[in-house]
């Protein structure tokens, strides 16, 4: 869940984290998120980390198709339902087949995401996952409770194509299991993708922390919300931050 520092009437900003829900369009879906400021903080509101991430995810070229995505510290679940529709997305010839056959046919899909966070968010994150999926895609996606560097033995080791984050780079003091997470879910094929705004020095320190242990470079930026967004893959070459 990050933590990103807000001040009580600030302005349009901060009177859009205190709207009860949020809408959005991707992968041809409407999505309406729903948001809970006031019950659950920074973990129930939607950040600009999330939806540069959604925009890059469907029009970047990244392939998601047929692959096992796992997103880490979700909040609100929209980067999650995105990677879903992405993963699972059906073309006009399977649209118009008969509805049994396109649930076999998904069936036979290996897209799988897994949208994860604290134990104190899944009922929230679980009721926006089950609310903008179409029923055909709700099998394909799974709320699970990930604290990072606790409950790894709940995930096999290296089992992801992609692992996505939404400003999830936020306490200091969560760098390193945020780190020993990584490397644990990853393989050599798995890619990384973090989208963050960086706001603090510490946020350059985690950013050296991960380049240290995998090959870091920037994708994209995106200046009218000041987000970046980094890949990391295990390799030799290591990004200079």
């Amino acid at each position: 869940m990050a933590l990103v520092p807000y001040e009580e009437g600030a302005g349009w900003g901060a009177r859009q984290l205190h709207n009860p829900s949020a809408t959005y369009r991707f992968a041809s879906h409407t999505i309406r998120i729903r948001q809970d400021w006031r019950r659950l903080g920074v973990a129930a509101v939607v950040w600009d980390a999330a939806v540069v991430l959604c925009a890059y995810l469907e029009i970047g070229g990244i392939e998601l198709q047929d692959r096992s995505v796992i997103e880490l510290g979700a909040g609100t679940g929209l980067l999650g339902i995105v990677a879903t529709l992405l993963a699972c997305i059906l073309n006009a010839v399977f649209m118009d087949t008969d509805f049994c056959l396109r649930l076999v046919l998904l069936y036979c899909l290996g897209a799988h995401v897994t949208i994860t966070d604290r134990a104190a968010a899944l009922e929230f994150l679980e009721s926006n996952v089950q609310a903008n999926l179409p029923s055909e895609l709700r099998p394909r996606a799974v709320v699970k409770e990930l604290t990072w560097g606790k409950d790894l033995s709940n995930f096999s080791p290296g089992e992801f194509d992609f692992i996505l984050g939404a400003d999830i780079v936020y306490l200091e003091e969560t760098f390193a299991d945020l780190l020993q997470t990584l490397e644990h879910l990853c393989s050599e094929r798995t890619v990384i993708l973090l989208a963050c705004r960086i706001r603090y020095e510490r946020d350059h320190k985690f950013l050296k922390m991960l380049s240290g242990l995998f090959s870091v470079y920037e994708v994209h930026y995106d200046a009218s919300k000041d987000v970046h967004i980094y890949k990391a893959q295990r390799g030799s070459w290591k990004d200079d931050f």
